[in-house]
């Protein structure tokens, strides 16, 4: 390796380096002082050996190796080249270990080791990432300051910045400072924009943003279409979504796999089943293969409908084709069955997917809780909330929202009202769900005091009254035969701004029964 170092081409090196590294034979400061010796040996001069290994650990992600012969060459009064410490800082930012990036970087400057244009472009997309906007700003005045000519690399590391964090306008404030400083846009600059500008949701300025790279001679990536394709997918606009795909086409950009992938998904969210097929059909004639993204968007889709039958074929589909199903296609499978009052199904499932390593999230088990409450199965969804501490797996409101309503379905209000201190316990805030559903489970049971009871507690840390809520207090009131106290309740309610629906009025009418005094309560 120390004989190879000094040719043109360190790609040899490199590799040897990294086999070396990769064999667990030896640690990484073996190797390190091997290197050392060997270098000794052939009475080298220059360090780049030690550079090279650094750069082998890092193509290896292996950044604290890496920083570990960083220390041992300052050991050694060894200086590393800025090169090795970029590809260390790059490391450290890919894998979110921005705290470990700025420890590096003090060490660079304590070391004096001059930083460049693609340090300061890591460092700024550090403080990016971080959220500091404002800082990453004031890099530019450095930058300027210590006479480092500052990239388009550099101005889109902070457009995209500022626009990944939904603030456009700011982008817009570097995209001009950029241009007066004769640093032209390119594509990826526009692209941070359109991207930017759909998730706020303007997807007319993002179109004209496409329209003015296009004019500027700037020629769009399919990622660009794909973010417009999204936007459009997102609000609904299928129209456009597919004339943006068919734009991609004429202009020679093959779609890819997540343009289809959107297409589908959108379809699926609008109920177009058959069009779905369609585009499924056409993405396998254009030869691309469907992913796992592919194949649970259609089980899910698929599932919400209640298909149970396709779902499974396209799960053994998937498995055929050498797709791994995922924590995804499970729960949308152990969701549909759980639909459906397939309970034993459900769990067996549920059983398969531990045995074969794949460790359920909140969602699987707020999927099957459900499934066994709404099914009366109350002792197995207490069971499954044991099951989620044991594996560390943190309930959220949803689950405690179900078992509550689990608890009501069977009359046990005050099971119910138990579980609301449990999650206060754990530190759960119970939301407006949790206390309607206390509020409907006591006017349901016809304890219209305990029902208004939760209402005011309700009230009193800030929830207003719901739909939800009156409906079910009305109820109640009608049930104990307090047709008055009931049309009391109904004028609060549309005095509020809240239309009452079909429950409303058929709990009225069973409450009042005199139609000429419901129609006199219903006036304006």
């Amino acid at each position: 390796m120390a004989v190879i170092s000094h040719a043109p081409n360190s790609k040899p090196t490199l590799q040897l380096l990294k086999e070396t590294i990769s064999s667990g034979v030896y640690s990484i400061r073996e190797v390190f002082n091997e290197l050392g010796v060997a270098r000794g040996v052939l009475g080298f001069k220059t360090y780049v050996l030690y550079d090279l290994l650094i750069r082998a650990c890092c193509e290896l992600k292996r950044g604290d190796d890496a920083f570990e012969c960083f220390d041992m060459m300052k050991e050694k009064g060894v200086i590393p080249h800025v090169h090795a410490c970029n590809d260390m800082l790059s490391l450290f930012l890919k894998s979110n270990r921005t705290e470990k990036a700025w420890v590096l970087y003090a060490e660079m400057f304590k070391l004096r080791i001059k930083s460049s244009v693609v340090t300061f472009n890591i460092m700024i997309n550090v403080l990016c990432k971080e959220g500091k906007l404002k800082k990453a700003k004031e890099f530019i005045g450095f930058m300027e300051a210590l006479g480092i000519k500052l990239n388009v690399i550099t101005y889109n590391t902070i457009i995209h910045g500022y626009c990944s964090r939904g603030r456009v306008e700011g982008a817009h404030m570097i995209f001009d400072l950029m241009k007066c400083r004769g640093v032209k846009p390119d594509s990826y600059t526009y692209g941070s924009f359109i991207s930017g500008m759909c998730k706020e949701g303007k997807l007319e300025e993002a179109s004209g943003m496409l329209e003015k790279m296009k004019e500027i001679g700037l020629r769009p990536t399919a990622v660009t279409y794909n973010t417009l394709i999204d936007g459009y997918c997102n609000k609904g606009n299928l129209e456009m979504a597919f004339g943006y795909k068919d734009k991609m086409v004429k202009e020679g950009l093959m779609p890819t796999i997540s343009t289809y992938n959107m297409l589908i998904h959108a379809l699926f969210l609008n109920c177009k089943m058959d069009e779905a097929d369609g585009i499924i059909k056409e993405m396998n004639e254009k030869g691309l293969v469907p992913d796992s993204i592919t194949y649970n968007i259609l089980i899910n889709g698929y599932c919400r409908c209640g298909n149970v039958k396709k779902a499974f074929t396209l799960h053994d589909e998937m498995i055929s084709k050498g797709v791994q199903p995922t924590r995804v296609t499970y729960t949308s499978l152990i969701y549909v069955l759980s639909k459906r009052g397939r309970m034993k199904q459900a769990d067996d499932l549920f059983e398969k997917i531990i045995r074969k390593g794949i460790f359920p999230d909140l969602i699987m088990f707020n999927a099957l809780i459900d499934g066994h409450c709404a099914n009366g199965n109350m002792e197995r969804a207490f069971a499954l909330l044991k099951e989620m501490d044991q594996m560390k797996v943190v309930p959220d409101e949803v689950t405690f929202n179900t078992l509550m309503q689990g608890r009501c379905r069977e009359g046990k209000v005050e099971a119910a009202r138990e579980l609301i201190e449990e999650m206060k316990s754990r530190g759960i805030k119970p939301d407006h769900i949790s206390y309607n559903t206390l509020i409907s489970g006591y006017s349901k049971r016809g304890d219209i005091k305990d029902a208004f009871r939760v209402r005011d507690e309700m009230l009193s840390i800030g929830f207003n009254p719901t739909l939800l809520t009156y409906n079910a207090l009305i109820q109640g009131l009608c049930k104990n035969e307090e047709g008055d106290h009931a049309a009391q309740l109904l004028k609060e309610m549309i005095g509020k701004g809240i239309t009452p629906n079909d429950s409303t009025y058929l709990s009225l009418i069973e409450g009042i029964g005199n139609v000429e005094e419901f129609s006199g309560i219903c006036d304006p």
